[in-house]
């Protein structure tokens, strides 16, 4: 049994900022940390004291977490960034909001004493003496201490008080693991063991030493004489700060807009969830005659409109673990489309067929789609060019910058920003058009059943391109528009893009559902200042159908994937530059040890070489991958680094340390290569945060290149996104948890079913032929046999989930005796 604890938080926007730089305004960004490690960096608004960045995470924390942090910087070019304030949120703050917490919170003011991380490994008991009684307190080390030299490391040395008398332990230089193992001894008087006091007797305080200026604390830890009497205590406790409530400074900072929400589920071994999973895929392999009545189409009535994205996704990688994608997507469009009279209102609400069908391109089509749009989106990213059609918009002082001869009249403006989005649609176009190849095999038969269950549906003549726009309505509405208008959503970028590069997005994110809705709205809309562009739209439409014919040719029976496989393992994953470093070169001087190399990561290898088109290149097989963590700064004075270590054959520890350019992507990096070596069965469960160079470790100063690491390996720590590996426990928990929210809906249903079944007994004239009523009656009867297996389902899942409760509460109680 294993717990699932997934943290989704969205930094919306900020209001009130004070200025911080001479202009008048600021710079502001957000840096948001949980338990104090860095985990997002939103982009920076320049020159804005009411920021909006509407930027959102999500974090899977195997081993669960004790706080969530945002900071708020002003941006510097020179120096050090300014501090604006902060938000701290404990997780039982977080957890006491079961729907997240969605509100404006003001910042409050940073105080150093509070900024405290790492742990401390205590042995503590007490010693019947001749005449006397001592407290042993054995100091043995400590862990991910808060840097706070200029170095990245810090000074520290523990203070233990106790009884009036106080004793430190020895200063370690230049490390925040340090080792100690030093051991302290208090006289203890009779009467102080018998005073009865709540408040701690023993306090134990760790500071980083200065030779100049006051000490600077690094946390503390209490402990209760009387516990210490009863038992012996030893372990590793987490440093805490000074008790001080914080103070919101009365709005005098401003506030941050944020939405966070904490989902934690016990995960059950798989046996308990194989009847729901077995329900669910009854509904498609044995379908109802009548399509109301599985209990698939039961949970789409009970699900929220707000729940039907989260729980679409769930259904689409539980059946994608069963081997079952296409019949389930198919089970869903069918109902879709034979409820549909009107073909213009064909998969245009929010059903779980049409969220189905989102999530499940989003899951098995994000390497496609990256291969198809990311070199046309970093160039469009990296041009910068100001593009405006609408005349109402256009800002002719930012014309000055297109030409050398002076400003540009409007026309001018205009015409040259049609030849630049004609040029870019024109190379998206030709992308997608040449992409029949590059397309997953199961996406093209999914869209080869949807074509025919439409055509089947809507036969006339007039409709003839009606199941043309079902699937373009996905492909390019849902998928590829999307990603054109918003490429950090889908990880095609790092950053959001700036106001000038986010304008051209959407005009080429307008035209591209204009040729997905084949032309049928031109000339219809508002915005008539796109005419221009028609004339390059309508070409392209004969194109994009020509394209969807050769993309649902092809045989259905060599679609379906196989389970725990969302795209051929060779699929690229991520891809990009980084620097890299071998641990075998750490003699030589910093800036001719660090090579640039492209790195490409799928399912099978971590390869890299000299560039993209470099033809040799030098691979590290996945499963040969045993940790994958950050490096400390100070290492090589370098920022944004990591490690990745290998085992040979014969059982020999490599390290390779590759620096990042920034905080977002060495997270996205340590998440895409920690979910792809996910299920390696010789992860290390520790590891050195530092470099071995002159002799010893920098972190933990350690001269044996061969002791065990002083830090924990974080390797289930992961940004939730498209390649998240498939997990069809916590899936099934998901659809579990949606399904016990809506007991009582389900209840209430079975009861009304149960009195309309009544009803129908007590008419008369139930003998004789098939009647009206005897089908009715058949109806009710299936109807409430599928809802009964679902309350049954909840119900042992309930039992279980209690079972186990109480399993570890007997189990937490006897490990505290």
């Amino acid at each position: 049994m294993a717990r699932n604890t997934a943290l989704h938080f969205r930094v919306v926007e900020g209001r009130h900022l004070p200025a911080k730089d001479v202009s008048g305004s600021s710079d502001p960004y957000c840096i948001v940390k949980v338990d104090n490690e860095v985990v997002a960096r939103t982009a920076t608004v320049w020159k804005n004291l009411n920021p909006f960045w509407g930027e959102e995470y999500t974090l899977h924390l195997p081993l669960g977490f004790h706080g969530l942090t945002f900071y708020v910087l002003d941006e510097d070019t020179i120096g050090h960034d300014d501090v604006i304030g902060k938000i701290s949120l404990s997780k039982e703050q977080i957890s006491s909001h079961p729907r997240g917490i969605d509100s404006w919170i003001n910042l409050t003011r940073v105080d150093p004493n509070e900024e405290v991380q790492g742990e401390i490994h205590l042995e503590l008991w007490v010693l019947e003496e001749p005449h006397r009684r001592v407290l042993h307190c054995h100091v043995i080390e400590a862990r991910d201490l808060a840097p706070r030299d200029i170095s990245g490391t810090s000074d520290p040395f523990a203070r233990v008080s106790c009884n009036g008398q106080t004793l430190e332990t020895a200063i370690i230089k230049k490390t925040r693991f340090p080792h100690w193992d030093e051991v302290l001894e208090f006289d203890l008087e009779e009467r102080e063991l018998e005073k009865e006091t709540r408040g701690p007797l023993l306090s134990m305080e760790v500071w980083d030493w200065d030779m100049v200026g006051k000490n600077d604390f690094l946390g503390q830890v209490e402990f209760s004489l009387d516990t210490l009497q009863k038992s012996p205590v030893k372990g590793w406790f987490r440093l805490l700060p000074f008790p001080n409530a914080e103070e919101d400074a009365g709005g005098k900072l401003g506030a941050l807009r944020l939405k966070v929400q904490l989902a934690e589920d016990r995960i059950l071994p798989s046996m308990y969830y194989q009847p729901l999973i077995e329900l669910l895929v009854e509904s498609i392999l044995c379908p109802a005659e009548e399509e109301h009545v599985t209990p698939l189409a039961i949970l789409e009535e009970i699900s929220s409109v707000e729940s039907r994205q989260d729980v679409a996704m769930k259904l689409v990688k539980i059946f994608l673990g069963q081997g079952l994608a296409v019949p389930f997507l198919d089970y869903l469009n069918l109902r879709e489309v034979t409820r549909t009279t009107d073909p213009n209102t064909l998969f245009r609400s929010n059903s779980l067929a049409s969220k189905s069908m989102e999530q499940f391109m989003k899951v098995v089509g994000m390497p496609y789609l990256h291969e198809v749009l990311k070199p046309i989106i970093n160039r469009i990213f990296e041009e910068k060019k100001y593009v405006e059609l609408d005349p109402c918009k256009i800002e002719m002082n930012r014309t000055r910058r297109i030409s050398f001869k002076g400003s540009l009249s409007e026309a001018q403006v205009r015409e040259s920003s049609l030849e630049l989005l004609k040029g870019y649609l024109s190379d998206i176009m030709e992308s997608i058009i040449g992409s029949v190849e590059k397309c997953p095999p199961i996406m093209r038969v999914a869209f080869k059943h949807l074509h025919k269950q439409v055509e089947d549906q809507f036969p006339e003549a007039e409709h003839e391109d009606v199941k043309y726009i079902a699937i373009s309505g996905f492909l390019f509405l849902r998928f590829f528009a999307p990603a054109i208008l918003t490429p950090k959503l889908f990880n095609l970028r790092d950053q959001h893009a700036d106001p000038r590069t986010s304008r051209t997005l959407l005009l080429l994110a307008k035209a591209v559902q204009s040729i997905g809705n084949l032309g049928l709205q031109l000339g219809h809309g508002k915005e008539q200042w796109m005419a221009p562009l028609h004339p390059f739209i309508i070409p392209c439409v004969s194109h994009v159908k020509d394209f969807l014919d050769k993309l649902i040719d092809v045989d259905s029976e060599n679609g379906e994937a196989q389970p725990r496989t969302l795209f051929h393992p060779s699929a690229t994953i991520k891809e990009g530059y980084l620097h890299k470093r071998k641990a075998e070169g750490l003699h030589l001087v910093t800036r001719f040890t660090f090579k640039k190399r492209y790195f490409w990561l799928s399912s099978e290898t971590l390869s890299y070489s000299k560039s993209p088109e470099w033809q040799v290149r030098s691979s590290i097989p996945i499963q040969r991958i045993c940790a994958v963590e950050r490096v400390d700064e100070n290492a090589f004075q370098q920022p944004h680094m990591m490690q990745i270590i290998t085992q040979d054959g014969e059982g020999q520890l490599h390290t390779m340390y590759i620096q990042c350019k920034n905080v977002n992507e060495l997270n996205q990096w340590l998440s895409a290569v920690r979910k792809a070596s996910i299920y390696n069965e010789r992860m290390l469960p520790s590891c050195h945060p530092g470099a071995f160079r002159g002799s010893r470790w920098t972190c933990c100063l350690q001269a044996d290149r061969t002791v065990h690491g002083c830090s924990r390996t974080h390797s289930a720590v992961t940004l939730g996104d498209w390649s998240d590996p498939l997990d069809p426990d916590a899936e099934a928990q998901m659809v579990y948890g949606q399904l016990l929210l809506a007991r009582d809906k389900l209840r209430e249903k079975y009861l009304e079913l149960s009195e309309a079944r009544l009803a129908l007994e007590q008419e008369e004239g139930q003998e004789g032929s098939y009647t009206k009523e005897d089908h009715e009656r058949s109806f009710q009867d299936r109807r409430m046999a599928a809802t009964a297996r679902l309350l049954d389902v909840i119900q042992d899942l309930e039992r279980a989930h209690s079972a186990f409760e109480r399993r570890e509460k007997e189990e937490a109680a006897t490990e505290s005796y």
